[in-house]
Formats: structure tokens, sequence, C-alpha cells
């Protein structure tokens, strides 16, 4: 019986990790949109804020990638 409720804390653990997939999704589309949003009001500015907006998605993508492989690391570890 203890091994079972271990486990099944482990796989919800993992499965609230998983859920910072799904936040660096929302987080992608919040940094996308607003760039977008500002290069509409401003079109001469939209060529050097490309960068930025690059770094943004980049982290975005890096916290979910991170909290994926969390997610892994709670499923497979011993």
């Amino acid at each position: 019986m203890e091994g079972n409720i271990a486990e099944l804390g482990k796989f919800i653990g993992a499965g609230l990790a998983a859920i910072g997939s799904g936040a660096a999704a929302i987080g992608v589309g919040h940094v996308a949109g607003n760039f977008l949003s500002g290069a509409l009001r401003n079109p001469s500015a939209a060529g050097g804020q490309t960068a930025t907006l690059f770094i943004g998605i980049a982290f975005a993508e890096a916290l979910g990638i991170f909290a994926f492989l969390v997610a892994l690391l709670l499923m497979f570890a011993v």
C-alpha cells in the first residue's frame, strides 16, 4: 500500500509540473501578441525590437522545457 501512495504522488507531481509547459505556451502568446500590438502602433520601431521578441520567446520556451524535464524526472527517476 505504501508503494502505491508514493507512486501516486509521483504522478500527481509530474502532472502538476507538466502544467508549466502549457503556461509556457501562454507566455509565448503574450510575448508575440504584445510585440505585434506595439509594432502596429509604431511600425518604424518594430525592427529594433525584433531581437527582444526572440529573447522573450526563448526565455518563455526555456521555462516550458524545464517544466517538462521536471515532469519527466518525477515520473521516471527512481
